[in-house]
C-alpha cells in the first residue's frame, strides 16, 4: 500500500495534460460487449478501475489488453455471462455490463454491488427499466439473475436522474426490438460520450444530452473505434489546486464546456481563466474569496468536485456554505481537513466553512476517491508536511497525479507504507 508525502506552500506553474475520463471509459468498455469483433478505444486512462473493468470483460471470454493509452478488446466470443462478486465488489461500475449482456446473450448474472463509502447507490432503477423492456429478473444469493429472449422497446421514467441507470438502459435498448424512450435521463458529458460511442457503432439514438433520450433498436452493431473525452473532474481538481495555492497552471486537453457550473463558482472566488489552444490557463488569487454552492445533477455543480472545492474554501476569506444534494454521506473528508486546522461545521447535508489563514500539515487517511483528491488539494497549500495514507482510492480515478504535480513544481512523492 502506498502513501503520498507532500510539502506544501509552493506556488506551482507549468502545463498539465488531462487524462481520458474514467467515468466515460468504463461504460464505453462495457459497450464493447454489444458487438462481436475487435474494439479500439483511445484516450484510456491507466487506472485501477479501468483494469478491473478489463478483467471483468476478459472473465466473460473476451480478449483485453492496453497499448499505451488505447484499450483493445476482442469480444468475438463471449462464452460467460456471470460477473462474480470478487470483481464487482471492488468497483460499482461493474453493474454496467448487465444491460449489454442481456441485450447480446439474453441472460446475465451480475453480483449486487453492495454498499458504498459515500452513501447507498441502489440499482433499482436499472432493474425497473430492464423489466419494462421484458426482462425477467430475480435476486438470488446476492446476484441479479436476468433473462430475456429479446428485449423490447419501452417507455421508461426515472424518478431521479441516474448516470449508470441511463447508461445501462441505453446500451440494452441499442439492440432491443422497437423504440425505447428514457425520460428524466442523466445528462452528464460521460452519458453523452457513451451515446456518441454507441452511435459510432451503428446505434440509433436521439436527444443525446437532453432529459429525454430515444433509442431505436437495431439488429446488430459494429465494433468500436472511438476516442473518449477528457476527464472533467481531473481538470476541475487542478483548477482548485491553482485556486488554493495562488498558482498559474495551464490545463491542456480539457473541455471547459463540461465545467461551466464549477468555473462560474471558481471565478466568483477570484480565479482567472484564459482560453488557450486546447485548454485553459488558470491563475489563482492571493487568497480565494468564500463562495457558497450546492451539488446538483449535471449541468449543476458536480458532486465529484464538492470535496476539492471545500478544501479550497478552508482558506478562503469569509464563510461559505456547501450543500450536498446527491449523496447522503459525502462529508467524510471533513474530519481529515479538521486535522489540518480547518473550521467546518456539519449539519445534515450542509457544511459551513469559516476560512482560516493557514492550514497545517498532518498525517491524513483517505476514505474515498474524491476525498483523497481534496486532501491533496489541501496539503499543497498547507504549511509543513502532510502524509496521505490509503491512496489506493486516489489511484482509482487519477492517473499518475504525483508525476503531474511534480512537473508543476510541487514537492510530492509516493512512498510505500
Amino acid at each position: 500500500m502506498d502513501k503520498l508525502v507532500i510539502n506544501g506552500r509552493k506556488r506551482l506553474s507549468g502545463v498539465v495534460e488531462i487524462s481520458g475520463a474514467k467515468n466515460a471509459a468504463l461504460p464505453i468498455m462495457a459497450a464493447s460487449l454489444l458487438a462481436a469483433g475487435e474494439h479500439n478505444i483511445a484516450n484510456i486512462p491507466k487506472l485501477r478501475d479501468v483494469m478491473t473493468m478489463g478483467r471483468l470483460i476478459a472473465n466473460l471470454g473476451a480478449g483485453f489488453h492496453l497499448e499505451d493509452s488505447r484499450a483493445i478488446l476482442d469480444c468475438t466470443a463471449i462464452g460467460n455471462y456471470e460477473a462474480p462478486y470478487d470483481l464487482v465488489s471492488t468497483m460499482r461500475a461493474s453493474v454496467l455490463i448487465l444491460g449489454p449482456l442481456l441485450a447480446r446473450l439474453g441472460k446475465a448474472k451480475v453480483s449486487l454491488p453492495g454498499g458504498c463509502a459515500i452513501g447507498a447507490r441502489p440499482i433499482n432503477l436499472h432493474l425497473m427499466g430492464l423489466e419494462k423492456m421484458g426482462a425477467k429478473i430475480k435476486l438470488e444469493s446476492g446476484y441479479v439473475l436476468a433473462k430475456a429472449k429479446r428485449l423490447k422497446g419501452a417507455q421508461i421514467y426515472f424518478d431521479t436522474p441516474t448516470v449508470t441507470g441511463t447508461e445501462n438502459i441505453m446500451m440494452a435498448a441499442a439492440l432491443a426490438e422497437g423504440k425505447t424512450v428514457i425520460e428524466n435521463a442523466a445528462r452528464e458529458p460521460e452519458v453523452v460520450d457513451l451515446a456518441n460511442a454507441l452511435i459510432s457503432m451503428g446505434a440509433k439514438i436521439r436527444g443525446v444530452g437532453d432529459s429525454v433520450v430515444e433509442v431505436e433498436g437495431v439488429n446488430r452493431l459494429s465494433p468500436l473505434d472511438y476516442n473518449i473525452i477528457p476527464d472533467r473532474i481531473e481538470a476541475g481538481t487542478f483548477m482548485t489546486i491553482a485556486g488554493i495555492t495562488g498558482s498559474d497552471i495551464t490545463i491542456k486537453k480539457c473541455r471547459p464546456d463540461h465545467l461551466d457550473a464549477l468555473i462560474n463558482k471558481l471565478q466568483d472566488s477570484g480565479i482567472r481563466f484564459h482560453k488557450v489552444r486546447n485548454g485553459l490557463r488558470v491563475v489563482g488569487p492571493e487568497r480565494p474569496a468564500a463562495v457558497s454552492t450546492k451539488t446538483m445533477p449535471y449541468p449543476g455543480f458536480p458532486t465529484d468536485m464538492q470535496a476539492q472545492f471545500m478544501a479550497m474554501m478552508c482558506i478562503a476569506e469569509g464563510s461559505s456554505v456547501i450543500s450536498e444534494k446527491i449523496f447522503e454521506n459525502r462529508f467524510m473528508h471533513v474530519a481529515e481537513l479538521r486535522r489540518m486546522g480547518a473550521d467546518i461545521m456539519i449539519e445534515g447535508g450542509t457544511a459551513t466553512i469559516r476560512g482560516i489563514d493557514l492550514l497545517k500539515g498532518a498525517p491524513l487517511m483517505a476514505t474515498d476517491l474524491r476525498a483523497s483528491a481534496s486532501l491533496i488539494v489541501a496539503a499543497l497549500a498547507a504549511e509543513g508536511t502532510t502524509t496521505v495514507h490509503r491512496i489506493y482510492h486516489l489511484d482509482r480515478g487519477y492517473e499518475k497525479i504525483e508525476e503531474k504535480l511534480q512537473r508543476l513544481g510541487a514537492e510530492v512523492r509516493r512512498e510505500k507504507e
